[in-house]
């Protein structure tokens, strides 16, 4: 058995942790409230400007289609890991990873397969089995529509010159603070509207015209596509590291109160032989 001065030192780096967990917690806690109100007002928009989009695409003639709609036969594909530049979030970035690990070796075997990645610790993983055609760390440093939609520029790039024929998204979705929803979004090319039988077909007039409205729509509703997804993903990051540590910060106390009754075992057993040393001392004196 542990000596009591081992077993004190090891009750006090317990509470160190414990502190360092809890503050963390509080601090996750504080920006997931932020991130949270982001998505949920943005979601909203983004629905809506992506569902707009697909039905004017849906409406135009295959020659005046646009560009970034051009539907081809899948060789190379681009994915887009988003994860996050630090760790402490359970299995937020594990999960992104094998998500992508996923499209390379079922989805599309046999088929070139690149990534960019947004994040650093996806990016040191991935860059270990892939090719990383374009990383970023920075973007969580001071994140915007901007500087996102200078990736999204990019990714748009890659699509219209035939570099890839199709491009992924691979995120968490915000569900809850608890809970991240792995999503494996189509990019590009723009996918058609779901047909159905409530599907409002109503013809409308368009001024100016429909190519140049959609023309006008897609750069936009690409950009903020992107956007959303890495909003999603840092409100998953802030979910993940909050519930993270409360489940550390748990088991930490779990611990520290099972070191301090074997602390107690421990005092009370040594009380107990110097109890037994005395009674043995007196009763030879005594005979």
């Amino acid at each position: 058995m542990a000596n009591l001065k081992e077993i004190r030192n090891r009750i006090s780096s317990v509470g160190s942790t414990m502190q360092i967990t809890s503050a963390m917690k509080m601090v996750s806690a504080a920006k997931l409230k932020k991130a949270q109100d982001a998505i949920t007002a943005m979601r909203p928009y983004s629905e809506k400007l992506t569902e707009l989009l697909q039905n004017l695409s849906a409406t135009l003639d295959a020659d005046s289609g646009s560009k970034y709609s051009e539907q081809r036969e899948v060789n190379k594909v681009l994915v887009v890991a988003i994860t996050s530049n630090r760790g402490l979030a359970g299995a937020f970035n594990s999960n992104i990873v094998k998500a992508s690990k996923v499209l390379v070796n079922e989805t599309y075997a046999g088929k070139q397969v690149d990534f960019v990645t947004i994040g650093k610790k996806g990016n040191d993983i991935l860059k270990k089995d892939g090719t990383i055609v374009h990383h970023n760390v920075e973007l969580f440093d001071e994140l915007s529509f901007d500087n996102t939609s200078k990736i999204a520029e990019m990714l748009m790039e890659q699509f219209s010159n035939g570099s890839y024929d199709k491009i992924v998204l691979v995120y968490n979705n915000f569900k809850n603070a608890a809970t991240q929803i792995v999503m494996r979004e189509q990019f590009l090319p723009i996918l058609p509207p779901t047909v159905t039988e409530n599907t409002n077909t109503a013809d409308y007039i368009f001024e100016p015209s429909k190519e140049e409205i959609v023309e006008g729509l897609i750069p936009k509703s690409l950009k903020t596509q992107l956007f959303k997804a890495v909003r999603d993903s840092v409100a998953s990051e802030h979910g993940a590291r909050m519930t993270a540590m409360h489940k550390a910060t748990d088991n930490a106390t779990e611990l520290r109160d099972a070191l301090k009754l074997q602390y107690n075992k421990a005092r009370q057993a040594a009380i107990t032989n110097e109890i037994l040393e005395i009674v043995g001392g007196a009763e030879a004196l005594a005979g």
